[in-house]
């Protein structure tokens, strides 16, 4: 049925019928039409929107390329600066402080030790009563000396007498010559006897005088090595105490036998100052002088040793410590420094990157010492240039590169314990520079 074919809604079957009237409509419709046409608008729509979204993902991937391309042009480093200043030239060693003497008190005579009057740890000067040893015995000694003496000189007179009669009878004929001679050997046999006794009284006294034990060198008095009540011998091995003297102190160091003539060739000119560090080499605990050298280069080793004097007023130095020694030869004015880690080597030698005008440069150098974080330059640099010391792997001859301040660690600013000192031990980096065909 047509659409055209439904009568009019006036007439009277399909008012009195109004359910025959929807049916007839609904039959007279077009199937589908409206909604196949919703459906392409849809499928358009994604079409565009697919596209749309396919075209901003396109131009924000060539952005990110651009800049991706951008940032890999141009590469960051570090660099510090080439610094020209007054450099100390040291030579370094390993030392051991030394006591610049060391006496072990003992007694001299054999007894009983009656009273000990130090304490451990103390200073004791040269002279000062350490201990005393019981005396009586060696007073009674002295008594009977004196009096065998008494004796003998007694005897003496009388003989002296007898002499000068004898002579004088002699004279008269009274008595033969033989006797005023005997009695003449007699004087002397006696007077002989007074020298012993004499001697013996000086031994005993001396005997005296040692039981009292006195400190043979001012110096620091270690731990007792006998006790108040015993009985001590002259023979005893280990003695009363240890005195060490520790003002001043010695520092025995070794050098390399390569660096004698330079050490000599210094000395001629005056002192040399040495400073002493810890065994971390951080911490610098004294300073003092060069003294002398060893007469002989110990052939195991290839080495020197060198005796240095320090004045050690603050106790800062200890007997058998272990120390790093550096020791000042010279003080190089207006030298070129860079960081170490600045320095690399290739097959002709060391160089460094210079920044220039924001690209690398390969710049060939010579080093003339090194040591810790700076090394000091002999030709290659100028004042003032920039030399890269972080990013080096990352960047070749021509690179463009996107300079910033270097990191404390890698600028060879002075750490603890270096001083900005120089010494000629020292490394560097091994790197073959690429495209340098110039060098």
């Amino acid at each position: 049925m047509a659409f055209s074919d439904i009568p009019p809604p006036e007439t009277d079957e399909f008012v009195s019928n109004p359910e025959r009237l929807r049916t007839a409509y609904q039959r007279s419709r077009p199937p589908g039409k409206h909604r196949w046409i919703w459906i392409v608008l849809f499928v358009i729509i994604c079409v565009v929107a697919v596209i749309f979204y396919r075209s901003r993902a396109s131009s924000a991937s060539l952005a990110a390329s651009k800049r991706t391309q951008g940032s890999l042009s141009t590469i960051p480093v570090g660099v510090s600066p080439v610094e020209k200043k007054d450099v100390p030239y040291y030579l370094t060693g390993l030392g051991t402080v030394t006591p610049h003497n060391t006496v072990t008190a003992k007694s001299r005579v054999d007894g009983q030790l009656e009273k000990v009057f130090f304490r451990e740890g103390q200073f004791v000067k040269e002279g000062e009563l350490l201990a005393q040893i019981d005396p009586r015995p060696f007073q009674v000694a002295l008594d009977q000396a004196q009096g065998q003496l008494a004796k003998d000189q007694a005897q003496l007179n009388d003989a002296q007498v007898n002499l000068a009669r004898y002579q004088e009878l002699a004279k008269e004929g009274v008595v033969s010559v033989q006797q005023a001679e005997t009695q003449k050997a007699t004087v002397g046999q006696l007077e002989g006897a007074i020298r012993s006794d004499q001697a013996v009284i000086n031994n005993q006294k001396l005997q005296l005088i040692y039981t009292r034990i006195t400190a043979p060198i001012s110096g620091r008095a270690g731990l007792r090595l006998v006790d108040q009540g015993n009985m001590v011998r002259a023979s005893d091995p280990n003695g009363l105490v240890v005195i060490t003297q520790v003002y001043p102190i010695d520092v025995l160091f070794t050098l390399p036998e390569d660096n004698l003539p330079t050490v000599v060739q210094q000395m001629r000119k005056g002192n040399l100052s040495v400073d002493a560090y810890s065994r971390d080499d951080l911490t610098k605990l004294a300073t003092g002088k060069l003294t002398t050298i060893d007469n002989q280069i110990d052939q195991t080793t290839g080495t020197v040793r060198f005796k240095a004097v320090f004045e050690n007023t603050d106790s800062s130095l200890w007997p058998n410590q272990f120390v790093n020694v550096k020791l000042l030869l010279t003080v190089r004015n207006d030298a070129l420094v860079i960081p170490a880690a600045a320095i690399l080597r290739g097959t002709q030698g060391p160089y460094v990157y210079v920044a220039k005008d924001n690209q690398a440069e390969v710049r060939p150098i010579a080093v003339d010492v090194t040591q810790g974080n700076s090394a000091v330059i002999s030709s290659g640099l100028q004042e003032g240039e920039q030399v890269i010391v972080d990013g080096q792997d990352k960047i070749q001859a021509g690179s463009k590169v996107n300079v910033r301040p270097s990191s404390p660690a890698t600028s060879g600013k002075p750490q603890a314990g270096d001083g900005g000192a120089l010494s000629p031990s020292g490394g560097t980096r091994q790197r073959t520079p690429q495209n340098s065909g110039n060098r």
